[in-house]
């Protein structure tokens, strides 16, 4: 089967008989800040509209009933596709059918349409935009006058492929068992880390470590502590070093992937387009990475933080990222959840340089004060969290299996290349194969 044989059409002609059916955002000064309220109608942003998601239903604000009814013509609903009109462009999500909210309120930055029904697949609207060809067409065409931006004319001639409905529908559902086996990975995935830190958080904030009962708290200079710990300096117990300064001019040897701000995260690492510079042999050993280095950024969001466990062997550090290494006696899972935690709290940020741009020098970051406990405890701390981070790997390793065979099959199944009545995809098989596969990995 062959794209070519499927209609090309526009937006327009297959959105739904209804008014607004291709709509913006409010226009200027209609909808800001000042009409936010606690609940109420849901509005949607360009962080609802994560780039590998099909929508996200957190970090909403919210306007009254009454404000929505004055911004009709820029209300949204249920199965409605929602695009970026400037900014991010190549932003797209699909507004569940499910969501638990009845209709939306779209920002400035967002365009939204509703799709007729007995023409299109909505899902299938919006995997076409997903795709990389789409993408890349979207920006090509964009305006730029200070930020790149498209408007709803664009929109609405915009080309697409129509084939029949029944094969819009099969198309999409191929893909969304895909994204629906990541989402659910995902939700496991952030479950399991908040149990790792809730037991840290137990143990080593409040101070309820198992036999805490038989462990009385004493006084030291920053407050009480319990009978054996010990308040210490980063230093003492783990050597700290920045990465190596990118200059193509001087840097020498072989070229190497490095680590930048860019690619850590909280928890994980953004191993996608890794850049690479020249290292000598000499400089392996000393802006290297080996199995159990906390990487912590420098510079951005100063503090977020991840452990190294050899993603990608040969990896070396940039100038804006810590490399923190802890010495003998200290569990390097105990150290990861002390430093972030104190990140995450703002307990840094005392630390932290710079006006507009934060941040956390190493003389400052070797100072950071912490609660040691004994090395048994740590240990048993470790013990405790490791089955848990061990099935975040499994899942992990397993979504990254997924997106990469959603991203092959996408552009194909879309284009009408890989014809669809002959493909045979049981994900329930496809699951338990990745489960058996990232498991002996």
């Amino acid at each position: 089967m062959k794209s070519a044989t499927w209609p090309i059409v526009t937006i327009e002609s297959i959105q739904a008989a209804q008014k607004h059916a291709t709509t913006g955002g409010p226009f200027g000064s209609k909808l800001g800040c000042r009409d936010y309220v606690e609940t109420g109608v849901p509005v949607i942003r360009g962080t609802n509209l994560p780039l590998d998601s099909r929508f996200s239903l957190d970090d909403f604000v919210f306007v009254t009933e009454e404000k929505a009814d004055s911004l009709i013509a820029n209300n949204a609903h249920p199965g409605d596709v929602v695009f970026t009109q400037r900014g991010t462009l190549g932003q797209v999500g699909v507004i569940p059918k499910s969501c638990g909210y009845h209709r939306f309120v779209i920002s400035q930055s967002q365009m939204k349409l509703t799709v007729d029904e007995s023409q299109c697949d909505p899902e299938f609207i919006y995997y076409y935009f997903r795709s990389e060809e789409t993408v890349n067409t979207i920006k090509g065409m964009s305006i730029s006058a200070g930020v790149p931006h498209i408007n709803l004319t664009m929109l609405r001639e915009f080309p697409i492929p129509k084939p029949p409905l029944p094969l819009q529908r099969k198309i999409a559902s191929i893909l969304s068992a895909y994204d629906d086996l990541i989402e659910n990975n995902t939700r496991r995935i952030a479950i399991l880390e908040e149990m790792a830190q809730a037991i840290y958080r137990e143990w080593f904030v409040n101070f309820r470590f198992p036999g805490h009962e038989n462990v009385k708290l004493v006084d030291s200079p920053l407050g009480q502590i319990p009978e054996g710990w010990e308040r210490k300096q980063l230093t003492e117990i783990a050597d700290t070093r920045l990465g190596k300064m990118l200059d193509a001019k001087k840097n020498k040897g072989e070229l190497m992937p490095y680590l930048a701000n860019v690619n850590v995260r909280w928890g994980e690492f953004d191993l996608q387009n890794l850049r690479e510079m020249k290292f000598e042999a000499k400089e392996h050993e000393k802006y290297g990475l080996k199995y159990g280095d906390i990487v912590m950024c420098e510079g951005g969001e100063p503090g977020r933080c991840a452990i190294w466990m050899e993603q990608v062997p040969n990896m070396m550090l940039q100038k804006a990222i810590h490399r923190i290494r802890s010495h003998d006696g200290v569990n390097f899972r105990f150290l990861y959840y002390t430093l972030r935690h104190k990140g995450q709290s703002g307990q840094l940020e005392s630390l932290f340089t710079g006006a507009t741009i934060k941040h956390l020098p190493g003389e400052k970051l070797k100072i950071v004060t912490l609660e040691v406990p004994s090395t048994h405890l740590m240990e048993r701390f470790s013990q405790m969290v490791d089955p848990m981070i061990s099935q975040v790997d499994v899942l992990t390793n397993r979504n990254s299996i997924l997106r990469t065979t959603r991203d092959l099959l996408l552009p194909k199944l879309i284009s009408g290349k890989l014809d669809v009545e002959d493909l045979d995809i049981d994900l329930e098989l496809t699951a338990e194969a990745l489960e058996e596969a990232t498991a002996m990995s």
